[in-house]
């Protein structure tokens, strides 16, 4: 099982993310409310090649029923236009490091979106692994993985990858850390289908400086170290408002927060980075607006990758 990468084979995850040399898989965060062969035809005129979604409300509403009509017709189209890795993001209010009722319905909707998302051939969904006071660190990483382990088994090996996203280090969040994320995949066992998803914004607000690749290659060695690169399956590909290890992540358009067209220059042309499904996910007003992200995106990765030890 080989994850998605344009030229090498060093990390493993589900059937379709594709497979040798491929252009870079960029793609926006959209909604799929109106179907997902009109969130396809939407990420076609915004110069897409992939996008993200949520998998159902943000808030953690029920989850939208897709007939078989409809899923026909996105199978049609996806291989028409070779749309995809699709990478969906799972409800907010999930929270697997809280107290047993709330753990007991985040074991719930993310083994359901496992499952439902694999139906249609979404390779991964993204999950915050979730808050715990630091006074019960030990303890809340142990319900967070014990929440993983639960949701995979109650899915079964029929479903698509599950990404616990590194966080920005706000109070009480789990995964700010590459020991943390390590940690979680290490008391889960590390079985197939399970990985971490990188967030630009996250990591500068965490401390890691993505402007240079020297920075860039530092951040990996630390994620080498502890989680290993073979377990980092997608990026979300986004500025930052506040400036390196402030610890808020508050997003910004690309090149015009503090990581800049420098810094996001630097992660485009990285080997390794820019071989990820990369979706941004920046604060527009419209959707119309992430064809100019895309635009930037491309843009900078064209000017070719830079000389790296990664």
């Amino acid at each position: 099982m080989l994850l998605y990468h344009r030229t090498d084979n060093v990390r493993p995850v589900p059937d379709g993310l594709g497979k040798g040399a491929q252009p870079v898989r960029i793609g926006a965060h959209l909604s799929i409310s109106a179907g997902l062969p009109a969130a396809g035809r939407q990420a076609l005129a915004l110069g897409a090649n992939t996008f993200g979604f949520h998998t159902r409300n943000p808030r953690g509403g029920a989850a939208r029923t897709i007939g078989a009509d409809e899923l026909a017709e996105w199978r049609r189209f996806q291989a028409e236009h070779a749309m995809g890795p699709l990478v969906g993001h799972l409800p907010y209010v999930v929270n697997l490091g809280s107290e047993r009722s709330i753990w007991d319905f985040g074991v719930r909707v993310v083994a359901e979106d496992l499952l439902r998302c694999h139906a249609f051939g979404a390779a991964a969904i993204v999950l915050h692994p979730g808050h715990v006071p630091e006074a019960e660190r030990p303890q809340g990483l142990e319900r967070v993985a014990a929440g993983v382990r639960a949701a995979l088994a109650q899915a079964g090996p029929d479903r698509c990858h599950l990404l616990l996203e590194g966080m920005a280090g706000q109070t009480g969040e789990v995964g700010a850390t590459p020991g943390e994320l390590g940690a979680v995949l290490d008391l889960v066992g590390r079985p197939d289908g399970l990985g971490v998803c990188l967030d630009t914004c996250h990591l500068f607000a965490a401390g890691w400086d993505l402007r240079t690749t020297e920075g860039i290659d530092a951040m990996l060695a630390a994620f080498d170290a502890s989680v290993g690169r073979a377990w980092i399956g997608a990026l979300h590909l986004n500025d930052s408002k506040f400036p390196l290890g402030s610890h808020r992540d508050r997003h910004a358009r690309l090149g015009q927060g503090e990581l800049g067209e420098a810094g996001l220059g630097a992660i485009l042309a990285h080997p390794f980075l820019s071989g990820l499904p990369l979706i941004i996910e920046t604060p527009v007003e419209k959707t119309e607006m992430y064809a100019e992200e895309i635009a930037t995106a491309r843009r900078l990765a064209s000017k070719g990758a830079a000389p790296c030890a990664g």
